[in-house]
């Protein structure tokens, strides 16, 4: 099964990028925050670089969210 492009890969970097917004960070502060460069956040938001399960719970630590509360975009 090829998930590159399924809809929950998808929910994933947009999920990122609300809680981000609503966390009232720019992609420059929170690439800051999490020791990258803002080019990396970026990306992450649109889907063109992906998160390992490992990274992503280390992301959602770092800023702050909720990673059981991101994985359930795509669980339900």
């Amino acid at each position: 099964m090829k998930t590159l492009y399924s809809p929950e890969s998808k929910k994933i970097p947009t999920w990122l990028r609300d809680q981000r917004e609503l966390k009232g960070l720019t992609m420059r502060q929170a690439g800051e925050i999490i020791g990258k460069p803002h080019s990396f956040v970026g990306k992450t938001e649109v889907g063109q670089r992906r998160l390992d399960v490992v990274e992503f719970v280390w992301y959602c630590k770092c800023l702050g969210f909720d990673a059981i509360e991101g994985l359930n975009e795509i669980i339900d």
